[in-house]
């Protein structure tokens, strides 16, 4: 009886900690979807998950076309090969050519020293050119021509994670339906258990421990139940922001932007 009681306590505990978890995330969906409103959201368990399976060379293809991290390292080699384009046509002889132009007066009012100049002027023309820049060129190509090659050498290893991370996303959401039929089906079986138990134990042919233990078991089985859900969902959605297809329908996920009048 001591150990039902501890058992009971700690259920308790865990209840309540799952209630401040579940009201957070409340607040958190309510915050994400912009809900200001006093309503009520209630959770509905969706059973009946789509099944199919996802091409893994297709959900990289689309990953490759879609995903901003490879258009991001694809702009810096851009910017890159434009450094080393400048860098080269400054490398070399360069000549500046100027010319200045002046006109003189007197006056004792400051402002007045600037109408009607004299007939002096001064212009000057002139060229200024570098004999020697002391190799300043050439490393300015060199440390331009470096960081090309280490944008290049990061857009192949982005392409490698990206397609490391799709490939690995796929082949668990792949899985994960198979998963959740299993769980789905483990936290039944539990239920019944719990049944057969709970007769058996009115019955007087088990003792209350079993009964703990039936109790127990079921919990479990429905709390990985739920997970098992989550990791589902979570997958489904992670594809869809990966590829930015949608396999379920065999279409490409198009947002219309919405006009307000």
């Amino acid at each position: 009886m001591l150990q039902l009681e501890i058992n009971y306590l700690s259920e308790q505990t865990n209840m309540m900690n799952a209630r401040i978890e579940m009201d957070d995330m409340i607040l958190d969906l309510r915050s994400f979807l912009g809900i200001t409103d006093k309503v009520e959201i209630v959770v509905k368990i969706r059973d009946d998950i789509p099944k199919f399976t996802i091409p893994v060379e297709e959900a990289i293809y689309y990953a490759h076309t879609k995903s901003p991290d490879i258009e991001y390292y694809t702009l810096r080699e851009l910017e890159s090969e434009s450094a080393v384009a400048r860098a080269i046509a400054s490398r070399g002889l360069k000549a500046d050519l100027y010319a200045e132009f002046g006109l003189s007066q007197t006056n004792n009012n400051f402002r007045n020293s600037y109408r009607n100049p004299l007939d002096q002027q001064l212009v000057s023309l002139g060229i200024r050119i570098p004999l020697l820049d002391w190799g300043v060129g050439k490393g300015q190509v060199e440390v331009a021509k470096s960081n090309l090659e280490k944008v290049k050498i990061d857009i192949e290893q982005a392409r490698t994670d990206l397609e490391a991370n799709v490939m690995k996303i796929v082949k668990q959401f792949n899985l994960q339906a198979d998963k959740v039929a299993i769980a789905q089906k483990t936290a039944d079986r539990a239920i019944r258990r719990n049944s057969v138990v709970y007769r058996l134990y009115l019955l007087g042919k088990s003792s209350i421990l079993d009964l703990n233990a039936a109790v127990e078991e079921k919990d479990r089985s429905q709390q990985s139940y739920i997970r098992e859900l989550q990791n589902y969902w979570s997958l489904y959605y992670g594809i869809r922001s990966i590829t930015g297809y949608d396999f379920e329908h065999g279409r490409q996920i198009i947002y219309a932007e919405e006009k307000f009048n």
